[in-house]
């Protein structure tokens, strides 16, 4: 689905559609003045959009919906998988020392804890990292499994899921990134995160008409 802002002559099509409807292309030519060659291209436009729907021998019908359910419908199929990041993992025997340096160093705000077979294990956030920097403990002598999240208590999701539904976590949970899992008979193996950022993206390329 295309998000589009209508020239003059779309939304004329689109009234004498509502009008007339089911009217054939060739109606909606004769009705502007235009050949039907000059009329195809915003035809296509407003079909895909969804403003438009187009059935064989009978014509163009009117769908009813409006921008604002367009938008809606849209941002509802956009899935994990289309905005995925890698993800970012470090081994549950390393130390807070070196889990606050590869997060310094990979510029992210969360780290996934993985075990010996590369499964999730935990989760660490820059505020789990600061507030172990805070005691007096020797960051290089604790393991980062000591302060981490642990499963089953992660919320994860999967890249067929909906990104709408993975926003809508993000907020419930208060959270900024969430990883992307594909569960096998060992346990969740991470194949990639979904953060708050890779979200404002999928928006932008809505607003850029990127998504189709």
């Amino acid at each position: 689905m295309i998000i589009i802002e209508l020239n003059k002559r779309q939304e004329l099509i689109i009234q004498i559609v509502k009008e007339r409807g089911p009217i054939t292309g060739e109606a909606i030519a004769d009705q502007l003045n235009l050949t039907r060659a000059t009329l195809r291209p915003d035809l296509a436009i407003l079909t895909m959009a969804g403003y438009l729907e187009a059935r064989p021998r009978v014509g163009y019908f009117y769908t009813g919906k409006t921008g604002g359910q367009l938008l809606s419908e849209a941002v509802r199929k956009l899935m994990v998988q289309d905005y995925q990041s890698l993800p970012v993992v470090v081994d549950k025997n390393v130390s807070v020392y070196d889990a606050i340096c590869t997060m310094f160093l990979e510029d992210v705000g969360t780290l996934f804890i993985v075990d010996h077979d590369s499964l999730l294990t935990g989760v660490v956030s820059r505020k789990d990292l600061l507030r172990a920097s805070l005691g007096k403990q020797e960051l290089t002598a604790v393991p980062v499994n000591i302060i981490m999240t642990r499963m089953p208590n992660i919320t994860v999701c999967q890249r067929e899921d909906s990104l709408y539904e993975v926003a809508k976590k993000l907020i419930e949970k208060q959270i900024d990134a969430m990883p992307v899992v594909k569960y096998t008979n060992r346990g969740a193996e991470v194949t990639g995160r979904i953060t708050k950022t890779n979200i404002t993206r999928a928006f932008v390329d809505l607003v850029n008409n990127e998504v189709l």
